[in-house]
């Protein structure tokens, strides 16, 4: 319980969910390194917003499928920030195509992004953790789809269940050295990637949800910075939906679907 982060890093926090997980770690007192893939105006604005909080901000790009670069970019935000305690991996990205048509360049990209990408990440940020003696946190964003698959989604789901399982066999490694790992994985959030970017999601309705509404980032945010704090000193290796309740709809919602529109993405 002695744990107490002082240093933070949060790929893809150039929006949504990345974003609001380096506030929320703002607030709870961390400096916050910060990446981006396209969108440097976006991670700039979510830098003020931490600075806002009274922390220190560090930005850099970051390409996920670019594997060469994503151990040297974790590097370089460990140097400027002084170290790592806690290490958020939220890149990652989707394509929406059918099995049958998914070619192995989409197959790539996706499967770099959201996993081989997250993996050298990770692993260099452990390195880092292991190598200061004095543990840490590591958490992946997943999806509610690390668990459940989606029509439409086939790299998706594969890379989302395999960095389920990265997740569990780094517990089970790094629970030696006093790091714990876990992953949080959302279900529908208003965000760009939703189309819901600025929108109230409780002005939205999602009968299927037993919620009625979907998510709002800074709830994926909340429970990050708890897994990331010192009162989450006995969690680790567990997979935590932040969902509104969209995993329990499975055999329901399927015994209630009246038409084969769920066929098509």
């Amino acid at each position: 319980m002695d744990f107490s982060p002082t240093t933070a890093i949060v790929t893809g926090a150039d929006s949504g969910i990345g974003r609001a997980i380096a506030v929320a770690l703002a607030e709870a007192g961390a400096d916050v390194g910060i990446t981006w893939h396209q969108d440097q105006e976006g991670a700039q604005g979510t830098a003020r917003e931490v600075e806002g909080r009274g922390a220190r901000a560090v930005v850099s790009q970051l390409d996920t499928t670019d594997l060469g670069s994503c151990p040297a970019t974790v590097e370089s935000l460990v140097k400027e920030l002084g170290g790592v305690d806690v290490f958020v991996n939220c890149a990652g990205t989707g394509d929406g195509t059918p099995f049958l048509d998914l070619d192995l360049a989409t197959w790539q990209t996706t499967v770099d992004t959201n996993l081989t990408g997250a993996f050298l990440c990770m692993q260099r940020a452990a390195k880092f953790m292991v190598d200061k003696g004095a543990g840490g946190r590591i958490i992946a964003v997943t999806s509610v789809h690390e668990t459940q698959p989606r029509v439409g989604a086939s790299a998706y789901d594969a890379s989302k269940h395999a960095l389920g399982g990265l997740v569990k066999t780094m517990a089970l490694e790094l629970g030696a050295h006093g790091i714990t790992v876990n992953s949080v994985a959302p279900g529908e959030i208003a965000t760009a990637m939703t189309g819901n970017e600025d929108v109230d999601p409780h002005t939205v309705e999602r009968p299927g949800i037993p919620l009625g509404r979907p998510g709002d980032a800074r709830e994926i945010a909340a429970v990050v910075a708890f897994l990331a704090s010192k009162a989450a000193s006995y969690v680790t290796g567990a997979s935590w939906p932040v969902d509104g309740g969209m995993l329990l709809m499975g055999p329901q919602a399927g015994s209630h679907l009246e038409g084969h529109d769920w066929r098509s993405a």
